[in-house]
């Protein structure tokens, strides 16, 4: 089971590596303003045990957050499985920048942070994935 924490965007590059492929819904995604925190859970393929094909639940959190930019998630029903592609950081002032959720289907979740303040963690056992998610080149 991973816990893991990031400070830096070295740190966000390897939490991005381990949430790749992660599947969720909208219902998902939470932004609690008053405690400038958004937080996500998913099924996570364990790409840190990837011969054995397992998915873990797993909770991602982001603090600091200010505010939160959506695109492309209102052309997406309640019903519809969002894929997590890679988070990224561009740094704007100081510790301050913006995470970037990408997602298929040209879906964006964009967090405007006053630092990179992130905690993965998985949550419970894992199960067998169906199958191992396949990247084109």
């Amino acid at each position: 089971m991973l816990h893991l924490a990031a400070a830096d965007a070295a740190d966000l590059s390897i939490v991005s590596a381990q949430m790749q492929d992660a599947l969720l819904r909208r219902e998902d995604l939470r932004f609690d303003a008053k405690r400038h925190r958004f937080a996500l859970m998913a099924n996570r393929f364990a790409w840190d045990a990837p011969q054995a094909r397992q998915r873990r639940r797993s909770g991602l959190r982001f603090d600091d957050v200010e505010q939160v930019q959506v695109s492309g998630l209102n052309s997406a029903g309640p019903e519809t499985v969002l894929s997590l592609l890679t988070i990224g950081f561009s740094k704007s002032e100081g510790l301050a920048g913006i995470i970037t959720l990408a997602f298929s289907n040209n879906i964006s979740i964009r967090l405007y942070v006053t630092c990179i303040n992130v905690v993965l963690d998985d949550l419970g056992a894992a199960w067998t994935a169906k199958r191992v998610p396949a990247h084109q080149e």
